[in-house]
């Protein structure tokens, strides 16, 4: 697998993230070991991951198969911190929080160290500076190699990128992670170029639109499947309307053209999308993984790119783009 450097940084990871969102809960620990061999043995090192995930088990899954199944020091571990869903105060950038929640993200894991610890949303009832400063402390002491941030919108972006970079002897943030792909393209607008002047790389979540790019939901939905899940059902609502569903026709027309899958053909899109490091993919079973990873074969001709950009575009206006 291809290697890329995580934004203005010494970092190199592969251009696949693996992404843990259902370990603990739908993939359990065999599974999970299946899946980050598969993905060892194909090349990839970037491992995804956050506290809530699972209420904190899909960090305990990958700290059952650190050091056993793979060394700690082939994977490069992002985790993230900021959430506290079923509270009144959903998001919490507080210092306190943060570390509390730090602590315990490398006690599940079983390892000392994170290397890319993400603030996971941008919480308006804590100041920034506040935010910025628990990561500091996380690098400072060793805890924490590198920073980045999650579902910033563009201008949270720029504010603290900039903070960060202002400031002599703070932590600069490299990468920023949101969710991107051929459904949801809103980060044109101003994340991904407040990304691109601040020397941050991008790390998609959900670049199958949550699944639906798969085409598994063409012709309904399958009992087997995300949205037929209590847990996922409201995630994958918004993605199977009927702007959605002509994307996913133009994929797949595209993919018959092609040979390949219709999962491939959504993948490459987004991978090589400017500023792109690495898509995060999820999956629930070794199979689904395997089928995602055969997108490292598939570069997509110019034309058939333009026919994607042009059936998903994203609206433009004032200010974002003036005449």
């Amino acid at each position: 697998m291809q290697q890329r450097p995580l934004g203005r940084s010494g970092l190199t990871v592969s251009r696949l993230a693996l992404g843990t969102m259902t370990w603990g809960r739908d993939t359990d620990t065999d599974d999970a070991a299946a899946q980050l061999k598969t993905f060892r043995d194909a090349g990839g090192n970037l491992l995804d991951t956050a506290d809530v995930y699972g209420d904190g088990d899909a960090e305990t899954t990958i700290g059952a198969l650190l050091g056993t199944l793979v060394p700690r020091d082939e994977l490069i571990i992002a985790s993230k911190a900021g959430l506290r869903p079923g509270s009144s105060r959903r998001r919490d950038g507080s210092r306190a929080h943060l570390m509390r929640a730090l602590d315990a993200t490398l006690t599940r894991l079983g390892t000392d160290y994170l290397d890319l610890w993400q603030v996971h949303g941008y919480d308006p009832a804590t100041p920034l500076d506040e935010t910025l400063a628990a990561l500091d402390t996380a690098v400072s002491t060793g805890r924490v190699r590198y920073a980045g941030i999650s579902n910033f919108s563009g201008w949270q972006t720029a504010r603290a990128a900039t903070w960060q970079h202002a400031w002599p002897g703070r932590t600069p943030l490299i990468s920023a992670q949101v969710e991107y792909s051929l459904l949801e393209r809103g980060v044109e607008r101003e994340v991904l170029p407040a990304a691109a002047a601040l020397g941050m790389g991008v790390l998609p979540w959900s670049p199958l639109g949550r699944g639906v790019l798969t085409g598994k939901y063409r012709k309904g939905v399958p009992a087997d499947s995300r949205a037929a899940s209590p847990h996922f059902k409201r995630f994958l609502e918004p993605y199977l309307d009927a702007r959605c569903a002509s994307i996913v026709e133009a994929v797949a027309t595209a993919a018959d053209g092609l040979g390949a899958s219709p999962l491939e053909v959504a993948l490459a899109w987004v991978r090589d999308r400017p500023g792109v490091v690495a898509p995060v993919l999820g999956a629930r079973t070794v199979g689904q993984l395997l089928g995602a990873l055969q997108s490292e074969k598939v570069v997509l001709p110019p034309e058939i790119r333009a026919a994607l950009d042009d059936v998903s575009a994203v609206t433009w206006g004032y200010p974002e783009r003036q005449t």
